[in-house]
């Protein structure tokens, strides 16, 4: 994934009138096998405050929004094809770990992905083939702009493409699910 994804973050000046804060790239980390994220926005809590100086999206990346938080990235998943079953294991284990998030690892035995988190996501496949897997039933093969609200359950994102697939993602704190 070698494009550079821009970002643009309104503001407000001294005298209170709308300016553009920054317009740039967004804080990217991808890897030579195209997966990776492009972090956009994180918010502290609810009602988000707009008043907040600084740049959260350069907060190192987390899986998780802060509590009561949100947070709102691109991230794209290389083929699945790429790797034995032994390698997305390690690889999944690695990134899981960089992203604080080994506890939301509970039940990979259906794919080295699978992972379940303590929030409400809207997710929508911007680019190439992505399958939903969850505990019961068939992986659910989704198509551009395809929309999945995944509500706290275990899940993983299967690239069954030959090109690293992109997502966009934005995860909100939420209530755990059963």
């Amino acid at each position: 994934m070698a494009r550079e994804f821009r970002r643009i973050v309104t503001g407000h000046n001294a005298h209170g009138k709308s300016i553009i804060a920054s317009d740039g790239p967004a804080n990217q980390n991808f890897n030579e096998d195209g997966g990776g994220t492009a972090e956009f926005w994180t918010t502290d809590g609810a009602p988000a405050d707009n008043k907040a100086a600084g740049d959260p999206a350069l907060r190192p990346t987390k899986l998780e929004p802060p509590v009561n938080g949100t947070n709102f990235r691109y991230f794209a998943l290389p083929p699945d094809s790429l790797y034995t079953r032994e390698q997305l294991e390690a690889h999944a284990s690695g990134l899981f770990k960089a992203i604080g998030a080994t506890h939301c690892r509970i039940d990979t035995s259906r794919h080295p992905g699978m992972h379940r988190t303590k929030t409400v996501d809207y997710i929508i496949l911007l680019e190439g083939e992505v399958s939903l897997l969850v505990d019961e039933g068939d992986p659910v093969p989704m198509k551009q702009y395809d929309v999945v609200i995944q509500r706290g359950t275990n899940h993983a994102w299967v690239n069954t493409g030959k090109t690293p697939a992109l997502m966009v993602a934005v995860l909100i704190d939420a209530k755990p699910a059963p």
